[in-house]
C-alpha cells in the first residue's frame, strides 16, 4: 500500500515535469529545463564563431584606424562632423564588447588580434569599405547562425549580430546611400564570408586556430558602381552628403546594366603569412549567382574570354510585381558551374559549384 502510494506521487511528479510550462504551446528547442551551454559543440561551431570572431577583430581594428589616419579637417571635408566621429568610436566600442563575448564563448581558444591592410585613401573610401565590411561580416553569421549546434552560443551571436546590423545601416548613411533599400538582408556560407575577409589579413600571431574554410578564387566586378563620390548640390535626388536618407534621382545601377567580371585562378597565396591557398571544386565557368534578399538568382556568364566575361544585372522582384526588386543595396556575385535551385537555409549546397568570388556588388 505504502508502495503504490509512493509510485502514484512518482508519476505525478514526472506528470508535472514533463508538462509544458504554463501559457506555452509544446515544441520548440532549448525551452525545457535543461542548462544551457554557452560553448561551441562541435568542430562546425568552433571553426564558425572563430571565422565570426576574426571578423569581430578586423572591424575593431578598421574603425580606429580610420579615425587615426585621417585629420579632423578631412572628415569635416566629407561632412562627417564630431558627433559622426564619436559614433564611428562608439562603434569601435562595440566591437570590443562583440570580440570578447566570442572570446569566451570559444573559452580562450578562439582568434587574436592581427595586423590589416585596407584599401583606401580617403574619408569616403573608407566609409565605403566600412559599409561593405560589416556587409558581409553581418549576411556570413547569418548564413550559418541556425546551423549551430549550440543554440545558446546562437542566441547570444544573434545579440551580437544584431548591432553590427545597424552599424551597416549607419555607414550607409554616412556615405549618403538610402539606409536600407532591401526588405531582407541575405546570409552567405563562412567560405564565401572567409574568401572576402582573408585578403585583408597580414600577420597574425602563431597561436591564433587556422580557419577550416575553403578560399574560393578572387573575384573582381570591373565596372561596380562607385558610391564614393561626393555631391553637396542642395538639390534633391541628386546629393550624397551624410544623411538619414536621400533617395537618388539616378540609381547606382538598374536592370538590364552590363556587368564586366574578371577573376583568379585557383592556387593563390592569401591571407596572412601567406598561409592560405585558393581552392575551388567547380566545372567551367557558366553562370553569375546573385545572391540577394531571399533570393540566388542566376544570369549566364557571357563573352568568356579567359578569367573575364560578362552578364547583365537581373531584373525580378522579390514577391512579384509591386514588391521589392531582388538586386538592391550591397549584395554578392560569383561565378558558377551551375544554376543550383538554393535556398537561404541550403546555401552551402553552392559551394562545390563556386569558380570564383563573391564580390561585393553596389548595387544600390
Amino acid at each position: 500500500m505504502r508502495t503504490a502510494s509512493i509510485l502514484a506521487s512518482l508519476v505525478s511528479l514526472a506528470a508535472v515535469v514533463s508538462a509544458a510550462p504554463p501559457f506555452t504551446p509544446a515544441g520548440g528547442l532549448g525551452t525545457n529545463s535543461t542548462p544551457p551551454v554557452y560553448a561551441p559543440l562541435s568542430d562546425y561551431d568552433f571553426q564558425s564563431l572563430n571565422l565570426a570572431l576574426n571578423q569581430e577583430w578586423i572591424e575593431l581594428d578598421l574603425f580606429h584606424y580610420g579615425l587615426a589616419k585621417f585629420s579632423v579637417q578631412d572628415f569635416e571635408d566629407a561632412g562627417l562632423n564630431a558627433e559622426d566621429r564619436f559614433l564611428i568610436e562608439w562603434m569601435a566600442d562595440q566591437e570590443v564588447g562583440h570580440a570578447t563575448l566570442l572570446s569566451n564563448i570559444l573559452q580562450g581558444r578562439g582568434a587574436k588580434q592581427c595586423t590589416y591592410q585596407y584599401p583606401f585613401q580617403t574619408v569616403r573610401s573608407f566609409i565605403d569599405f566600412c559599409q561593405k565590411l560589416t556587409r558581409w561580416g553581418e549576411s556570413g553569421v547569418f548564413g550559418f547562425l541556425e546551423h549551430l549546434d549550440s543554440r545558446a552560443a546562437a542566441t547570444l551571436l544573434l545579440d551580437s549580430i544584431s548591432t553590427e546590423s545597424r552599424q551597416q545601416m549607419v555607414f550607409r548613411q554616412f556615405e549618403g546611400l538610402f539606409p536600407m533599400p532591401v526588405w531582407f538582408i541575405p546570409g552567405i556560407t563562412q567560405s564565401m564570408a572567409w574568401t572576402l575577409l582573408a585578403p585583408y589579413l597580414v600577420e597574425c600571431p602563431a597561436e591564433n586556430p587556422r580557419i577550416e574554410w575553403q578560399n574560393f578564387p578572387a573575384l573582381n566586378v570591373t565596372n561596380n558602381p562607385d558610391a564614393t563620390p561626393y555631391w553637396n548640390t542642395s538639390v534633391i535626388g541628386n546629393e550624397t552628403t551624410p544623411a538619414i536618407t536621400h533617395n537618388r534621382t539616378d540609381p547606382l545601377s538598374y536592370p538590364g546594366r552590363d556587368i564586366f567580371l574578371s577573376w583568379e585562378t585557383p592556387g593563390q597565396k592569401v591571407s596572412y603569412n601567406q598561409s592560405y591557398t585558393t581552392n575551388t571544386t567547380a566545372g567551367e565557368p557558366k553562370f553569375v549567382a546573385w545572391i540577394s534578399q531571399l533570393n540566388t538568382t542566376y544570369t549566364p556568364l557571357t563573352n568568356i574570354n579567359g578569367q573575364s566575361g560578362q552578364t547583365i544585372q537581373p531584373g525580378g522582384r522579390v514577391f512579384g510585381d509591386n514588391t521589392a526588386p531582388v538586386v538592391n543595396g550591397s549584395m554578392f556575385v560569383l561565378i558558377t558551374d551551375s544554376d543550383l535551385y538554393v535556398t537561404p537555409f541550403n546555401l552551402s549546397m553552392l559551394n562545390p559549384h563556386v569558380v570564383a568570388g563573391p564580390a561585393v556588388y553596389q548595387s544600390g
